[in-house]
């Protein structure tokens, strides 16, 4: 396989994607997944992006211009989330999920005996560092290139170019950045070409499940589809915030039925 675009079919991968409501995601399983990473990694390290994509990410696409052009832009769009395989059922797609916590550990996993190198940049003081460390106790072999926290205010050029040199002399293969929606993809979207990073990828709260600071949901409520659920009943306060996903989900929902509805009554 040899990665060329988003748009291209090479080998047996299509890399093209499937639509809902007009947003790009694709749907592959965890092994390919992790073969097209590789193949970044090991082909030609050209700086490309993930896009971890739910329904409050497809909500704020219609909305946000720059963040419909991350999705847009992103190698692979991932599915994460119930509401993204619902909305997409209801217009004619089969979505595949693979959520950003799962990517995450699948990496680790996986990359140990490639040798692939982790930088984690994001989450409050000795959030990244606490999540390194527990990563390497679950995979020994993996190997952390580097971490790093950024202040919660403006940061002078100075500040971003020490950064950037700092990320850039870790040679490392994938940055993960825990920054939460929009601000992780706004910051990918800035940093990305300056960076010599093959992957970079946001997975907002990944870094608080692993390093140990948010209780993510039991497996099962992850395979039913209702991670959300736990972390609303753990988190009351998400409710509102949650309240642009089902606007999406109930949108792409209506505008599915709407135009089957239309298609059988030609």
């Amino acid at each position: 396989m040899v990665l060329e675009d988003e748009k291209s079919t090479s080998g047996n991968w299509n890399l093209i994607p499937g639509y809902v409501s007009g947003i790009p995601v694709h749907s592959f399983d965890r092994k390919q997944v992790l073969e097209i990473i590789k193949e970044g990694i090991e082909h030609d390290r050209a700086k490309r992006h993930i896009c971890i994509t739910n329904t409050e990410s497809m909500y704020y696409a219609k909305r946000v211009a720059a963040h419909l052009e991350f999705i847009n832009t992103s190698t692979l769009s991932l599915c994460d989330g119930i509401g993204s395989v619902i909305a997409g059922k209801f217009q004619g797609q089969k979505i595949t999920r693979f959520n950003g916590p799962d990517l995450l550990l699948a990496c680790a996993e996986y990359g140990q005996k490639l040798g692939w190198r982790h930088y984690f940049c994001g989450g409050k003081e000795g959030v990244a560092d606490k999540l390194a460390t527990n990563l390497k106790n679950k995979y020994p072999e993996m190997k952390v290139a580097g971490t790093f926290c950024p202040p919660f205010r403006k940061t002078s050029e100075e500040e971003n170019q020490t950064m950037l040199d700092n990320i850039n002399n870790s040679q490392a293969d994938i940055i993960w950045v825990g920054l939460g929606l929009l601000k992780q993809e706004s910051w990918i979207a800035q940093y990305k070409e300056k960076l010599n990073v093959p992957w970079s990828v946001g997975v907002g709260a990944a870094f608080d499940f692993y390093a140990g600071t948010a209780k993510r949901a039991p497996a099962v409520f992850r395979k039913a589809g209702f991670e959300w659920l736990y972390r609303l009943i753990l988190e009351p306060r998400m409710f509102k915030r949650n309240l642009n996903s089902y606007h999406f989900m109930f949108s792409a929902i209506r505008d599915g039925i709407t135009k089957k509805y239309k298609t059988n009554s030609k």
